[in-house]
């Protein structure tokens, strides 16, 4: 069965910028929810990443196509008393302020659930909301090295920040779980829940490979760059005219399907240096330039019609424009005030549409404050 609108009828407020939790929401609203983005009346500061829409943010699009904007000044009290409608009525809110921003507008968890105890509230922080970390700004690449992945990431000689928006993206993902576990919850027992989720913490929950390497197997394991931290033969050779092509060998089984089909050298099935994992690993600078000896002798497309025949993973090392033209890429398409952008689909297929359009700043601000304004009272 192909998922979709499963969250129809669905109503989440989404207090957002930047990344994080406009990407929850994105989620959220490709399965069918409907989202109110709340922006500041100068709008999502995300507005200006790029200007590849005709001087409008593509980056922008791809995290709220499907969205409605309603753009709100807070400390008006008006706008204020718009917002405490709509979250009257949702079923969910997410933000991404500052920690203790919300509850200044007076918009804590405890009061929200007097008028809507139903509510499901999802708060995003970069460290989390007590003592010194509430006190710490975030970004995504701080983030990355303050948790250590940038510690894991790079080559031996200089670490480095993963080149995509990793920590706010694992934490929208995370968001979007936690929403739905928070749907499921109320389904049991008829009540909203309060979630924060820091972004340090997901990345620390990732971290746990080196960590747990740290603490019991004697150190984490060094920055390796393309190669692997503890199996060989695994990472990138170089092939005649200096291509390069990814492989994996992941068993014994793989190691002498490698050593007859693609290298065709059957004596080193058995080698010492090489018969098991540890073997190869110790030995790993050897069989490095045993590898690339051999590849630097062929095409990379013969190298990967060998590696497929034998049935080694493999990948080419490929470029942002070899990604762009890829024949596995599903692509969909947006519209941000009428530019066409195309962008990579979200990996479950069936949600949104190829009319799910990014919204302009406020472009549903009249129509939200008609459906959410009460009425004035006669005197």
């Amino acid at each position: 069965m192909q998922l979709h609108n499963e969250l129809d009828g669905v109503l989440v407020v989404s207090l957002e910028q930047a990344v994080a939790a406009p990407y929850a929401g994105l989620l959220l609203a490709d399965a069918g929810a409907r989202v109110i983005k709340v922006e500041r009346p100068e709008g999502d500061f995300a507005r200006g990443y790029d200007a590849g829409a005709g001087g409008l943010s593509t980056v922008f699009a791809w995290l709220n196509r499907g969205k409605e904007s309603v753009a709100l000044d807070l400390r008006d009290e008006n706008d204020l008393r718009l917002m405490r409608a709509m979250l009257a009525r949702a079923d969910v809110f997410i933000s991404n302020l500052a920690p203790g921003a919300v509850a200044r507008l007076g918009l804590d968890t405890e009061s929200l659930h007097r008028d809507n105890p139903r509510l499901i509230c999802v708060r995003i922080t970069g460290y989390g909301e007590t003592g010194d970390a509430a006190n710490k700004k975030a970004y995504d690449a701080l983030v990355q090295a303050e948790s250590g992945v940038s510690s894991v990431t790079g080559t031996a000689a200089q670490p480095s920040r993963v080149g995509v928006s990793l920590t706010d993206l694992s934490t929208g993902l995370t968001a979007f779980s936690a929403v739905l576990r928070a749907l499921i919850q109320r389904g049991q027992t008829g009540r909203g829940s309060d979630v924060s989720i820091a972004m340090f913490d997901v990345m620390a929950d990732w971290m746990n490979m080196p960590l747990l390497a740290h603490r019991y197997a004697g150190g984490a394991p060094p920055r390796s760059g393309l190669q692997h931290s503890f199996i060989a033969p695994y990472g990138a050779f170089r092939c005649q005219h200096g291509e390069e092509v990814l492989l994996s060998i992941q068993s014994d089984r793989e190691w002498a399907a490698f050593c007859e089909k693609v290298l065709h050298q059957h004596d080193l099935i058995d080698d010492p240096r090489f018969v098991h994992n540890p073997e190869r690993y110790a030995n790993r600078e050897t069989l490095d330039a045993l590898v690339n000896a051999c590849f630097a002798q062929l095409p990379r497309d013969t190298v990967i019609e060998r590696l497929d025949a034998a049935q080694i993973a493999n990948a080419n090392l490929n470029s942002v424009a070899d990604v762009s033209d890829h024949p596995f890429l599903s692509n969909t398409r947006t519209h941000l005030a009428g530019h066409p952008i195309e962008m990579a689909a979200l990996p479950i297929h069936g949600g949104l549409s190829n009319a799910a359009d990014a919204p302009e700043l406020d472009a549903h601000g009249a129509a939200i404050r008609a459906e959410f304004t009460p009425p004035a009272r006669r005197s």
